[in-house]
């Protein structure tokens, strides 16, 4: 007979709950570039009904009122490496950076965690990655966080797995998945399966979409036509538009030909787009208020919600609180606004730490990781499966102005 431990959120910080056996402890704007107040932690003891507190507590103000800064990052015994593209170009150093200071913040808000970070850059190269491992290993991490990129997902991989340590990274690629390779990220397929059931569960069957011709729409056209076809819906059109904005037009009027035999439309595509797309339906004389418009977390967008054509529209997608929360706690620490994925990083490291706090020997076993009851972080609940990729409770939330609204809430639990 099982037992569960389960740890409860105060805030907004990352929780996680495991089952415990007989036999031992059982989204997005970057997505292309990596295929892209106080709170506290308690611990319901497996033991016992008592609650240990051992969580995540905000520094308490200086007395002119700004934030007190953290002194150095916890240096614990258990190694764990964090690999990031902190010199590459662009985006990608951007986003690495502010994933470090999410972990680092993870750390410094975790109370007493036994846990030091082993910082490597890859310089976004999966030579630098593998290198970064390496040396990782040597240096005796026995958990590796990151990298970004899919290429340096397998590089890493390729070190790590035959030595039993296992990574924890960002990649959206759930190609790079693998036994002991396990993703964090916002995957498309889990944004996909949550918006068609929930479509199919308010009566939609005919389906006609639009994606975008590049990776994400490749992957999201394959989640598409197998959850539609799960749910015993059809799919009467669907194209794919080139990403210069001024050549999408053919692909937009072939769907809009199709789509009096739809009640659905599916454009999964982000802001620098769906504007684009509504226009060019519009102009085709495509009667969007008839169609119920469904979209993907890319929609989680104030230039996509807040457009007047796409009210009402649904889309799947982590609920804010959290991350408002999150956001907040981070710009009182540094001063600016964190990318959309340092949660990720954030929850990653959050996550090793309980587990060092409180799983002792057993704590990055696979039996441990891809427990069925999963975790909880700030963008709520998330499980690893055996194959590496991951499944997230996820929000339906409605277009309208003042940003998306809350239309079937994120489950609490699997």
């Amino acid at each position: 007979m099982s037992r569960t431990c389960v740890v409860l959120l105060r805030g907004g910080a990352a929780l996680l709950g495991t089952q415990v056996g007989k036999s031992g402890i059982d989204r997005r704007s970057l997505w292309a570039t990596l295929a892209v107040g106080a709170a506290s932690l308690a611990l319901a003891a497996c033991s016992s009904g008592s609650l240990e507190r051992f969580g995540t507590e905000a520094p308490p103000p200086q007395a002119d009122g700004t934030p007190q800064q953290q002194g150095p990052v916890s240096a614990g015994q258990i190694r764990v490496a964090l690999i990031l593209p902190l010199s590459a170009p662009g985006n990608a150093g951007i986003a690495a950076l502010s994933m470090k200071n999410a972990a680092d913040m993870a750390l410094a808000e975790f109370k007493e965690p036994n846990v030091q970070l082993l910082v490597k850059d890859d310089a976004g190269t999966p030579q630098g990655a593998q290198g970064a491992a390496q040396q990782a290993i040597d240096e005796g991490a026995e958990m590796i966080i990151g990298p970004l990129f899919a290429q340096s997902v397998s590089a890493v991989g390729a070190v790590a797995r035959p030595r039993g340590i296992p990574v924890i990274a960002f990649s959206t690629d759930a190609s790079v998945a693998a036994r002991g390779v396990y993703l964090l990220s916002f995957l498309p397929e889990s944004d996909v399966r949550r918006i068609v059931d929930f479509a199919a569960a308010r009566g939609k069957r005919s389906y006609a979409a639009l994606l975008p011709d590049n990776a994400y729409g490749a992957v999201v056209e394959a989640a598409f036509q197998q959850a539609v076809a799960r749910r015993g819906g059809r799919v009467v059109a669907m194209e794919k538009y080139p990403l210069d904005p001024a050549k999408m037009g053919e692909s937009v009027r072939r769907v809009a030909q199709a789509a009096a035999s739809a009640d659905s439309l599916f454009i999964p595509d982000g802001a620098d787009a769906v504007p684009q797309v509504i226009q060019q339906l519009e102009a085709n004389r495509v009667n969007l208020k008839r169609l119920q418009l469904l979209g993907t977390g890319l929609w989680d967008d104030p230039r996509i919600v807040e457009i007047p054509s796409m009210a009402g529209g649904l889309y799947a997608a982590p609920e804010s609180a959290g991350y408002r929360g999150f956001a907040t706690r981070y710009r009182a620490r540094y001063g600016a606004d964190p990318v959309r994925t340092a949660t990720l990083a954030y929850d990653a490291v959050a996550l090793v730490a309980a587990l060092v706090k409180t799983q002792g020997q057993q704590r990055f076993s696979e039996q441990v990781l891809t427990g069925s009851s999963g975790f909880t972080g700030i963008d709520g609940i998330f499980r690893f499966k055996s194959d590496g990729t991951n499944e997230r409770g996820l929000a339906v939330l409605r277009a309208a102005p003042g940003g998306g609204q809350v239309v079937s809430p994120a489950p609490k639990a699997f």
